[in-house]
């Protein structure tokens, strides 16, 4: 990832640039290989790059072939060649695969973003009439910001921090958005079928479902640079890791640098993750790199951790932690991109509170909700924990296409129907279930979800309960509603979050990008209605989603588990109740 920033229509303008690069240079985690600032007249675009790929020649700011149009970008165009055959009468300057959209802007206008097929914010200059275009993908994983100064000026940039000290008011740019100054304003180009969430009808065919998704990770292994996986052992980061695996040899990456895929985990000692992420790396042959971390470890950075992924929310500060540390680690061996399995439990209904859907309607519209609020919660936490150390993430999961077909299926098929085999997320499962050519050991690909927070040991979260409630006292939670008049932080942890944010990030307008109401294991507000007994157990950890939550520490042998809807029986870590029916789908 890198970071952009750009000041259009500022007033002082030579005594500006010495404030915007040094406003740049707050953002200079996220792109450690180079710098580069462009001015024209009132308008200034800077951008820190992480170089992944063409690193020897793709500095930015990018130019058209006369240098009239400039652009400033953050993120990956994975449909780039592709777009440079449309365009043969275009002259490119570097090799960049981000060169392509000054050139697109010429030929197309303000029409061409829907065209490109990757994760990207941009601003783009046009100096023959001094406009400017802003947008940012369709899902919002890539981080942008908007902000408005009393000089008249418009800012935007990847982090808050590079805006919010200089602008009045400020907001999140939102996702599938572009602003325009000839229109002076705002507009939605991405428009999906499933965005109204109106309920689809398709029917579930597994092998349609496994060719997206293979398309989604394949196109993700662009890189002139060393990459790996993130591997936590569930089932979205294994089978993530299984298909590179499957088709990394014939990659130019592989030429590059050699065709065994490495892998990352980290956890506290003897934690979930740890154990499943070893047994699918050596089923998959990965070279695989395993991080311990401790409580205390986590707890002293937990306000870099705030200052870097820019919220209060609790249970992003509970996952991003883990992610902060080992992306430190994995950048120290040299490693620039790594690929996530982020997105899959909002597209298939993956959290345990989905097995409390009343119907196939609910059950679809809270995945539609879950979509368009990743941008505040799972896609700024990879985002932003990664690029804190100059380390990019993509995220298949979030492919426009694979989303595309994944929302299309009729949501009767996502619902968890426990009586038919058919547990949270069972037409993933179902899809990737191959006798002949098995991507996963049965019981990886069967088994149930744990949140990331959750996942790298649950003496995590109680870790930090127990050091919020050291620095919070009960008279200041009392008192917290007249302090915090926004999203009133209603547990000693959410407060102590919200103190370390607000001494950063001290602007009502920063209060005001982080979202809130009332979860459930991560639940939207809405969600929460389904079990009445949720409202009094409001905490976003997979564990709050009682009677459901089936996995535990140590070496059980049977557990079972039992409510309304699941009767599972646990045998050496297989989930025999919900076991998969005898159909295997062959390639």
């Amino acid at each position: 990832m890198c970071g952009i920033l750009a000041v259009l229509g500022c007033s002082d303008c030579q005594a500006k640039r010495v404030r915007v690069l040094e406003l740049s240079r707050r953002l200079k985690h996220r792109g450690p290989d180079w710098s580069g600032l462009y001015q024209h007249g009132d308008c200034y675009l800077a951008h820190q790059r992480l170089a992944i790929i063409d690193p020897a020649s793709g500095d930015q700011p990018l130019y058209n072939e006369d240098k009239k149009i400039v652009v400033t970008v953050n993120g990956e165009i994975y449909n780039h060649e592709e777009l440079r055959r449309h365009l043969p009468n275009h002259k490119f300057w570097t090799g960049s695969d981000c060169d392509v959209i000054a050139h697109l802007y010429e030929e197309y206008g303000e029409n061409f973003v829907d065209m490109l097929d990757g994760m990207f914010s941009f601003v783009l200059l046009d100096t023959r009439d001094n406009s400017f275009l802003a947008a940012r993908d369709a899902i919002g994983i890539t981080s942008l910001y908007i902000g408005w100064g009393l000089d008249g000026s418009i800012w935007i940039s990847s982090e808050l921090k590079g805006l919010n000290d200089e602008c009045e008011h400020f907001e999140v740019f939102p996702p599938g958005h572009l602003y325009s100054s000839k229109t002076g304003g705002l507009r939605r180009w991405f428009n999906p079928p499933w965005f109204s969430e109106s309920i689809p009808s398709t029917p579930y065919d597994p092998l349609v479902l496994r060719r997206a998704f293979e398309d989604a990770v394949t196109k993700r292994l662009m890189t002139d640079v060393p990459f790996g996986v993130l591997l936590s052992g569930g089932l979205d980061s294994s089978l993530v890791a299984s298909i590179t695996a499957r088709h990394l040899a014939d990659t130019k990456a592989a030429k590059q640098w050699g065709a065994q895929l490495h892998s990352f985990c980290v956890g506290l000692e003897g934690s979930p993750d740890l154990k499943a992420a070893k047994e699918v790396a050596d089923y998959l042959g990965t070279v695989h790199h395993e991080f311990h971390f401790t409580v205390q470890d986590g707890i002293d950075a937990i306000e870099d951790v705030i200052y870097h992924i820019e919220t209060y929310d609790v249970t992003t500060i509970r996952a991003s932690t883990p992610m902060f540390l080992i992306s430190r680690k994995i950048k120290s061996l040299g490693v620039k991109m790594v690929i996530s399995g982020e997105g899959s439990d909002e597209i298939f209904g993956g959290y345990l509170y989905f097995h409390k859907a009343p119907n196939k309607e609910e059950f679809h519209q809270e995945t539609c909700r879950k979509i368009k609020a990743l941008h505040q919660y799972d896609c700024l936490r990879a985002n932003k924990s990664t690029s804190a150390w100059g380390l990019e993430a993509r995220v298949p999961f979030l492919d426009k296409e694979f989303i595309n077909v994944a929302m299309s299926i009729d949501p009767e098929w996502k619902m968890i129907k426990p009586e038919q085999g058919h547990m949270e997320k069972w037409i993933l499962r179902r899809a990737f279930d191959d006798k002949e050519h098995p991507y996963l050991p049965k019981h990886i690909l069967y088994r149930q979800k744990e949140q990331f927070s959750d996942g790298v040991g649950y003496s995590w979260i109680d870790g930090l309960k127990a050091h919020a409630e050291e620095h919070v006292t009960d008279k200041m939670m009392h008192n917290a509603a007249h302090i915090f008049l926004h999203n009133t932080p209603t547990t000693k942890e959410a407060y102590y979050y919200r103190m370390i944010f607000e001494r950063f990030f001290p602007q009502n307008s920063a209060n005001l990008t982080v979202p809130g109401g009332a979860s459930v294991a991560c639940s939207t507000a809405k969600a929460v209605e389904w079990d009445s007994s949720w409202s009094k157990n409001l905490d976003p950890s997979g564990r709050a989603a009682i009677g459901v939550h089936n996995s535990a520490y140590g070496d059980k042998k049977t557990h079972t588990v039992a409510n309304g809807n699941l009767m599972s029986k646990i045998v050496d870590g297989i989930p025999v109740g919900v076991s998969p029916p005898e159909l295997s789908i062959q390639s």
